[in-house]
């Protein structure tokens, strides 16, 4: 845990009782700060309480007596519109500010010369930060990983010179803090996404963007040009730091451009390094090469070598949910992509197959199937599950053979039965929702065990996930 102690003696409010808010409880707490909790839904309330910290009715407190308000991210701060905590923050003149805050003022308060890496983007963020963290870890150094992925970035280990901490961050979380100085950021993309809490696409890719804002002459932005937004912010970069451009089918004069499974690295024009991602499956398909290739200008910011990174690039397990291969029966190739809650992210994984036998469906975003036409070539049958099913086999009508399974245990059982006896040289039976769980699951991760137990219960088939 962080202890942060820049508010001691002083009285601050927290609004949401997940794991961000009662890591922020103890680190407060563990500085000497008076809390308060809050959380509008009764069990976060209760588990607050539970874990020992005072819970009030914000609703009725004066917000004056707070020096702060600590949002947890999940909760708007302008779009719909403020929640009422904000508001009354607002009115009391005091500041709105989230957990990453607190860790990079506690940080700054130190003294402490650690690293940090941020790493933003609307799909992929998780697996790049996890690859980058791996990277240095198999370098040897001593890295944190967190923040949107695995612990509260307040509970990381303590402040360390030698640690560098790896934190991916949502844009929730970016809006709520102002003080983000990194060493080294990245940006991988941006595709419309959580526009209901941002107003427009402008918006969004106005706060993602502020990961840049405050870089200072020893850091390094890193930042994917494949799509128009980030293109545009890329263009503005201009600052005392140095700028990695990454792309994939296209070279760049300074970054990492990745093509046929291999990364390139460049310097005014010139290729320095090349690493090799054939035969990778956890790293499989162009996304991942963009991931990898963002990892890799991270890791090489922080001065690893390049033949350390192809052997940390060879030794990453990949993450579960994201393209994990979860079984082989015979030439049969299971993956569970069950993170892939919106078309372009299952996008990314029907583009990375030649035949596949594929499960969608859940609870739809809007425009559905929308924009994977291109993919349909790839897709020997689609089987359709939750409550999407109708809509999309209306979406899909003539244009791909599907089955209405219903189920998730159904549409596992017809798809390996099918793709058992396809002729392909790897038949891939692909959990790519392109949905949320919602209607079926409690999140998408619960969705992916399901059906890694699945497959795992059929006769013949050998894990891959150890």
């Amino acid at each position: 845990m962080i202890p942060v102690t820049i508010f001691a003696g002083r009285k601050l409010a927290i609004v949401g009782a997940g794991l961000s808010g009662l890591a922020t409880a103890r680190s407060l707490q563990e500085g000497g700060a008076d809390i308060v909790m809050w959380d509008d839904n009764e069990p976060g309330r209760a588990q607050a309480a539970e874990a020992g910290f005072p819970v009030e009715d914000l609703r009725q407190a004066d917000f004056g007596a707070f020096a702060a308000l600590v949002l947890a991210p999940g909760i708007p701060l302008t779009h719909p519109e403020p929640h009422w905590s904000v508001k009354k923050a607002r009115a009391a003149g005091i500041e709105v500010i989230g957990d990453v805050e607190l860790f990079f003022r506690a940080r700054a308060a130190s003294g402490i010369d650690c690293k940090v890496i941020a790493i933003t983007g609307t799909n992929g963020k998780s697996t790049t930060t996890a690859l980058t963290a791996h990277l240095l870890e198999s370098a040897g150094r001593v890295a944190a990983l967190g923040g949107n992925i695995g612990k509260a970035v307040l509970d990381l280990a303590r402040l360390a010179p030698e640690m560098t901490y790896v934190l991916e961050l949502s844009s929730y979380q970016i809006d709520l803090t102002p003080s983000l100085r990194p060493d080294a950021a990245a940006l991988l993309n941006i595709t419309p996404d959580h526009l209901d809490r941002h107003g427009s696409l402008a918006g969004y890719a106005s706060v993602k963007a502020r990961i840049f804002a405050q870089l200072e002459a020893h850091a390094t932005a890193v930042i994917g040009i494949d799509d128009a937004p980030c293109q545009a912010i890329a263009e503005t970069l201009e600052g005392p730091y140095a700028v990695k451009r990454i792309a994939i089918d296209r070279a760049v004069q300074n970054g990492v451009w990745a093509a046929d499974a291999t990364l390139m690295e460049m310097v005014g024009g010139n290729e320095v390094a090349r690493a090799d991602l054939s035969g990778l499956g956890s790293l499989r398909g162009a996304h991942n090469w963009q991931n990898a290739a963002t990892a890799y200008a991270l890791a090489r910011a922080q001065g690893i070598e390049p033949p350390a990174l192809q052997e940390g690039l060879k030794s990453f397990g990949g993450l579960a949910h994201r393209m994990e291969q979860v079984a082989r029966a015979g030439t049969v190739l299971f993956v569970n992509d069950s993170k892939a809650t919106n078309a372009d992210a299952a996008g990314k994984a029907l583009g990375s197959f030649d035949s596949i036998y594929w499960i969608v469906g859940g609870v739809a975003k809007d425009g559905g199937l929308q924009g994977l036409e291109p993919f349909y070539p790839r897709v020997a049958r689609a089987y359709l599950i939750g409550e999407a099913a109708e809509a999309f086999a209306g979406q899909l009508g003539d244009a791909l053979p599907h089955i209405a399974c219903g189920t998730l245990e159904r549409a596992v059982e017809q798809a390996a039965e099918d793709a058992s006896l396809s002729n392909a040289h790897e038949p891939v039976v692909l959990l790519s929702p392109a949905c949320a769980s919602f209607d079926q699951y409690a999140n998408f991760a619960e969705r992916g065990d399901a059906f890694r137990e699945l497959v795992m219960e059929r006769n013949g088939v050998t894990s891959l996930t150890g």
